[in-house]
């Protein structure tokens, strides 16, 4: 069974806002690039992100062929984009949620002196569900975190991305790394939910498109316990009482050649990441980014930019699938 984590970058019904596509033609050709790639990738169930519509969601399903059960977080950033599943066998939710863990506080998200009612939810919803792929119950936690793209306020409640100085730029930073970690906490609390304390026995996955690399202090939030890692395997193969509670990134997995997800003013990095329970981490088969068929061959992405802008209308995804197979 292979299972994903994709960013589709603003899968969009044309002419439907900021980043959708300006005309039909656009939008066919959008749909077309992303299903060719799902399709040749063939999961039994895929987490997205960036995805507007219900109605863009399905178009896409249709287009990559067989069937498909969707589900969508009610929850969507002030773009409109949300985190959703694609998956072969049947959905049920088991939780759809956009406010922060319990005992987090409000984040300073600008410059305003006056409380935002956004300060106290994650920048887009965390979508939580469960199917039977006929090896009993797979659960799996979809996300999308704040991005370290930052954008500064301008008028008429528009965005620039270019800071009026670096100190304004130096707090814009400080915000967004303020939600991210508020936001990793809220997915492993998420997380907790899912394990119930029994990740040996439960087939748990948390995935999706974290916006920061492997060691980063957000992503390693999402592990629980430290002290084992894949790459680490007396400590994997030796148990301990952190088993039951921790989640297992497969990046170590992933050839080093391979090892990114996208590429940001050039520089190569994993950002999409998937993280399994211990009864799934010991059936790693393998892992990737891209297409399973294609691992012998360069990974080539395009390098984003500070204005995103740029890409609108642009078939494909400025990301890389990210996928284990069990």
């Amino acid at each position: 069974m292979l299972v994903g984590t994709w960013n589709l970058e603003n899968l969009m019904l044309p002419r439907s806002g900021d980043g959708a596509p300006a005309t039909e033609a656009e939008y066919e050709a959008k749909v077309e690039a992303l299903a060719s790639v799902i399709t040749a990738l063939d999961p039994a169930l895929l987490g997205v992100q960036e995805v507007r519509q219900e109605e863009a969601l399905a178009d896409l399903a249709k287009a990559a062929g067989g069937q498909w059960h969707t589900a969508l977080s009610r929850y969507a950033d002030r773009r409109g984009i949300r985190v959703g599943v694609l998956s072969r066998t049947p959905l049920r939710i088991r939780r759809d949620t956009h406010v922060f863990a319990k005992g987090l506080r409000p984040v300073q998200g600008d410059d305003g002196t006056e409380p935002d009612p956004h300060d106290h939810e994650t920048s887009r919803g965390f979508l939580a569900v469960e199917t039977d792929t006929g090896d009993g119950l797979l659960q799996v936690a979809v996300a999308h975190l704040k991005s370290k793209l930052l954008s500064y306020p301008a008028a008429e409640g528009k965005s620039r991305f270019q800071p009026h100085d670096e100190a304004e730029r130096a707090r814009f930073g400080a915000y967004a790394l303020y939600r991210r970690a508020a936001e990793a906490t809220t997915l492993r609390a998420v997380a907790d939910f899912l394990l119930e304390g029994a990740g040996t026995e439960r087939d748990v996955i948390v995935l999706g498109d974290m916006n920061d690399v492997v060691n980063a202090a957000t992503t390693q939030i999402l592990l629980g316990p430290p002290g084992s890692e894949l790459d680490k395997p007396r400590a994997f193969y030796k148990s301990d009482l952190g088993d039951p509670f921790r989640l297992w990134d497969i990046a170590p997995c992933i050839p080093e050649e391979r090892r990114f997800s996208r590429v940001s003013f050039g520089r190569a990095e994993l950002i999409d990441h998937v993280l399994l329970s211990h009864r799934l981490a010991k059936r790693i088969a393998e892992a990737g980014t891209g297409l399973p068929e294609h691992r012998d061959d360069a990974l080539v992405l395009p390098s984003v930019g500070e204005d995103p802008r740029k890409r609108v209308g642009t078939p494909g995804s400025d990301h890389a699938p990210v996928w284990v197979r069990v």
